[in-house]
């Protein structure tokens, strides 16, 4: 039985500003991706993806997060005999700016957020879907996204060319 397993927030779009990139993956991990125009937010029109410098850095962090989940739910699939044939990830991510600061011109906060939608085709079970799903959040990119990390910069000693 293939199906469809979403996962949805309500945002208010008006207040928001977003970009939308679906991953597909199959059981031999050929990855598609499509994105629509993030200069054109309110475009349903999906393109097809050839070169990561297609996408914007909230693009390329979309299809970081689904080709990973793709890549932990395939493989443990069929590490435990589940029929997972493809699974997709149609995901948004928006910025979601204050009701109050729709005019401002210096932001300190607002909130940043995904929308995933999660599509797994195969025979499987209602236990096996709802089994992937808790498996797809072990993701090493869904953890980062969901619980943060430091980054610490600093320059190299001898990158300029020596």
């Amino acid at each position: 039985m293939a199906g469809l397993l979403l996962i949805v927030d309500d945002i208010n779009r008006e207040e928001a500003m977003g970009e939308r990139v679906v991953v597909t993956q199959d059981r031999d991990f050929i990855t598609t991706v499509e994105a629509a125009d993030p200069h054109r937010p309110e475009s349903e029109e999906l393109q097809e993806v050839h070169h990561v410098h297609e996408l914007t850095p909230y693009g390329m962090m979309m299809l970081s997060l689904g080709s990973c989940t793709g890549i932990v739910l395939h493989t443990y699939a069929h590490h435990h005999g589940i029929e997972l044939h493809e699974v997709s990830f149609d995901m948004t991510y928006d910025r979601i700016f204050a009701e109050d600061c729709a005019e401002c011109e210096e932001i300190e906060t607002y909130q940043e957020h995904i929308d995933e939608a999660i599509a797994l085709r195969g025979e499987l079970s209602d236990a096996e879907r709802e089994r992937l799903y808790r498996v797809s959040h072990q993701c090493p990119i869904h953890k980062i996204l969901q619980n943060g990390m430091t980054v610490e910069s600093y320059l190299a000693e001898g990158g300029s060319g020596e």
